[in-house]
Parts: structure tokens; C-alpha cells; sequence
């Protein structure tokens, strides 16, 4: 049979696959998200999320020296509040002592190199589980942005490189560059959760922290799943309130999404491979339905693929591992 054309050529051999090959993973491509607990040699593993734990400071510390050894360079920060800290000011957010501080000056201190990145929402500070103050069974923008920008504040203060806003108020990210330059903070990068869903796949996060909302849900500031240009809005308002990375929440059910926001954005695009993806495919590797190892790398590319410059991932060692 005459051919013109043969595209099966450029897929004869490994060696010729790895010449043409379009997108690469590598370790400085993921950032390591973490859970802090209060105590000491605190372990614990998360039940929804097989494999991944939820740690006190002195074992955070041990895993991101290990992380960094790995070629990982950047961590995103996330703790679990006692219970009795919580109310409905989050004020415990913005405690020069708490353990959000504690924490990114510790890892700041064993490892300065590392970028840390910080959780910036009220969610785990709040007595309803929401990412704002409730005021008459509503989650109010404007004096949530107040708080937002306390909170923003005592992380840079504590030696935090980058804020994570992640609640999905309005403003929020002008209000918080504003106060980065009003209080000489102008090295303080901010990562805008810009496109973040009302998604199922948080579940496990929420199961974590012990972070669900203790009423209704957050689909009043949360993203409808729905909808595709409403997330090229909000990052490219972010960007011009002065954000430096934005994100889109969660990542492998939105790639149409991601394409569109790098399409849009003239700064990094981040995703993040959120909890309940991470557990799908743990749970399909458990029963032997998956190959765990190829479908954590076949995911993390086809994310890299979609456009995402860097990916937030539970899977960040173990894909580490696998690229070595």
C-alpha cells in the first residue's frame, strides 16, 4: 500500500517518542500541598485519602526536607484549627502565633529556600465551615475581604512568599496587593484561586481538615460547574487586581478550562489536582482496576498539557519518585 504520509513513524520506539514529545513533567512543575496539625509527632493519616497525612510541625518539617531533596521547590500551607479557636470573625486566622505562623516560620527556617505558599480563606477558622462571615444565613463579601487582608498580612509578616486566596470573594485580591504595598510586603506573590468550582471532588480536603460547611453550601461564591468563560473573567480580573499565578479548582474535570484561562492570562496558570482525584484513582489502584503509578502520570501530563504551568498535587512525591 503507497502512503503519503505514515504518522506511525514518530511512534516506532521509545527513543523516537521521547524526541517529538510535546509536554514534560518535571519536580519544579508541582507544589506540595500540606496539612498541619497542633502537637507534637502527630501522624495521621487521612482516611479518604490513603497514603496522604495530616502532620504536626516538628513531621511537617522532616517531610518538605524531604520534598526539597526530591527537586519539589514550592508548598502550599494548610492547617486544622481546634475547635475551640473557631468563630465566626475567623480572627485566630490572623494570631501572630497560630499555628498557620508557627508553621511558615519553622519551614522557612529548616529549608529558606522552599516557596511557601499559604492557605488565605476562613473556612478552617470558622464555627460554620464557610470560606467567609456569616451574617443572617449569608456569607458576606466586603468584611470578609477585611479579614482576608488580616490574614494576608500576618502571612507575609511570618515570612510566607506567596498568599493563596482561595475563598472566592469579590476584590479580594486588589484589597490584599493594596495592603501588601501600603505595609512594604512587595516580595509577597499572591496565587488567586481565580476559577474555583463548586465541586464534589473536594470531599477528602474537607474530611482533612474537618471543614465541611455546617450549613447550606458555597455555591454562592463558588463557581457553577457549568460554566467555561465565567472562569476567563475571573482570572483576568485577577490579573489585573495584581495577581502573579492564578488558579483553576479542581483540575482534571476542567482541562476545557484551563486551556481557556492560559489562552487568556499573560502570568502563570496553576491547577490543582484536588482531593477527590487523588482518591479516584487510589481507590481504582486498590481494587486493581488501574495501574496507579502510569495513571498518576497520565494525569499529571494531560494536566501540564492543558496548559497549567504548575499543578498543586497529593501526588507530588510519588510522581517525583517516578520520573527519577
Amino acid at each position: 500500500m503507497y502512503l503519503q504520509k505514515r504518522p506511525r513513524i514518530l511512534r516506532n520506539n521509545p527513543a523516537i517518542r521521547s524526541m517529538v514529545a510535546e509536554t514534560f513533567l518535571k519536580p519544579g512543575d508541582f507544589i506540595a500541598p500540606l496539612f498541619i496539625d497542633e502537637g507534637e509527632n502527630i501522624v495521621f493519616e487521612i482516611p479518604s485519602m490513603p497514603g496522604y497525612y495530616r502532620r504536626s510541625i516538628d513531621g511537617t518539617i522532616k517531610e518538605v526536607k524531604e520534598l526539597w531533596d526530591l527537586g519539589i521547590k514550592s508548598v502550599l500551607l494548610f492547617i486544622k484549627a481546634p475547635d475551640d479557636l473557631k468563630d465566626n470573625t475567623g480572627k485566630e486566622a490572623w494570631n501572630p502565633y497560630g499555628l498557620m505562623q508557627r508553621s511558615i516560620k519553622a519551614i522557612k527556617s529548616a529549608v529558606p529556600d522552599m516557596i511557601v505558599m499559604t492557605d488565605v480563606a476562613l473556612d478552617p477558622y470558622s464555627s460554620y465551615g464557610h470560606d467567609g462571615i456569616v451574617k443572617d444565613g449569608e456569607i458576606v463579601n466586603d468584611e470578609t475581604v477585611e479579614a482576608l487582608v488580616k490574614m494576608s498580612l500576618s502571612h507575609a509578616a511570618a515570612g510566607a512568599d506567596f498568599v493563596a486566596p482561595s475563598d472566592m470573594m469579590d476584590g479580594r485580591i486588589g484589597a490584599i496587593r493594596h495592603a501588601f504595598e501600603e505595609n512594604n510586603f512587595t516580595k509577597v506573590g499572591i496565587m488567586a484561586y481565580s476559577a474555583k468550582y463548586a465541586s464534589c471532588f473536594y470531599g477528602p480536603f474537607r474530611d482533612a481538615l474537618d471543614s465541611a460547611p455546617g450549613f447550606g453550601d458555597k455555591k454562592t461564591y463558588q463557581m457553577n460547574y457549568a460554566n467555561r468563560i465565567e472562569a476567563v473573567k475571573e482570572a483576568l480580573a485577577d490579573e489585573e487586581e495584581g495577581a502573579d499565578i492564578v488558579m483553576v479548582k479542581p483540575a482534571m474535570a476542567y482541562l476545557d478550562v484551563i486551556r481557556e484561562v492560559k489562552n487568556s492570562v499573560r502570568i502563570p496558570v496553576s491547577a490543582y489536582h484536588v482531593s477527590g482525584e487523588y482518591a479516584l484513582i487510589k481507590a481504582a489502584a486498590k481494587m486493581g482496576w488501574i495501574d496507579e503509578n502510569k495513571a498518576i502520570l497520565e494525569s499529571l501530563t494531560s494536566i501540564r498539557r492543558a496548559g497549567a504551568d504548575l499543578i498543586a498535587t497529593y501526588f507530588a512525591k510519588d510522581a517525583c519518585k517516578l520520573l527519577s
